[in-house]
């Protein structure tokens, strides 16, 4: 977060957010099951296997579908060079928009949750450095742990706000969630039409910053 300036900053608390409603909403859909945070989709699974659990099958299919999000994310985010945050984002958004779409057909479940899982994977790719993610916009503990540590730095005479991107990025996700679990209750998972929307206006905002970046050049 450290290394970015303030409009790529700001487009990735925007995406946190969105990884936080998302999140929650499949979630609650999936009775603890997550479409973003794959550690704990991770654990389910081996505790699935361990127990004979059908459950982990289910939670195997999402960090499948995790991955092949990343795949496709990453791949979109080569191929459009200097263009890489708006393609990504579009990626995410079209993930999204047949998620959303799935459901509205009654489509059979769980597939709507799977490209849900796969919107996330592909999200992860909008900031990259040298080759790897610079900002992890849908697991929070490698955040968690630069937070403490530019706290510790702080305390032995580094920078004294050093940690603050690093806390407002947890915020951002926590507030999405929170977001997520007051429209699902009301809206279902018809709810992932708020973050389709969202993503929309995070792509728009991606070309906005692509476009001023390159003229800097």
């Amino acid at each position: 977060m450290r290394h970015h300036d303030r409009p790529e900053r700001a487009l990735a608390l925007g995406l946190a957010m969105l990884a936080g409603y998302v999140d929650a909403l499949g979630f609650l859909q999936l009775n603890g099951l997550f479409v973003s945070f794959m550690s704990g989709n991770s654990t389910r699974l081996a505790v699935g296997a361990a127990l004979a659990n059908p459950a982990g099958l289910l939670a195997g299919a999402l960090i499948a579908a995790f991955v092949v999000g990343v795949i496709a994310g990453s791949a979109a985010g080569h191929l459009a060079r200097d263009a890489r945050e708006p393609v990504v984002l579009a990626a995410t958004f079209v993930l999204l928009v047949i998620s959303a779409s799935g459901h509205a057909i009654g489509t059979t479940y769980p597939i709507p949750t799977l490209f849900m899982a796969a919107a996330m994977g592909a999200a992860n790719n909008v900031f990259q450095r040298a080759g790897e993610v610079s900002v992890g916009v849908t697991y929070m503990t490698g955040t968690l742990v630069k937070l403490g540590q530019h706290v510790a730095a702080a305390l032995f005479g580094g920078p004294r706000f050093g940690w603050m991107p690093y806390l407002l990025l947890w915020l951002s996700l926590v507030a999405g969630a929170i977001g997520g679990a007051i429209t699902f209750p009301l809206l279902g998972l018809t709810a992932i039409w708020l973050a389709t929307a969202f993503a929309l206006m995070l792509m728009v905002a991606a070309i906005v910053i692509n476009r001023a970046s390159c003229a800097r050049r």
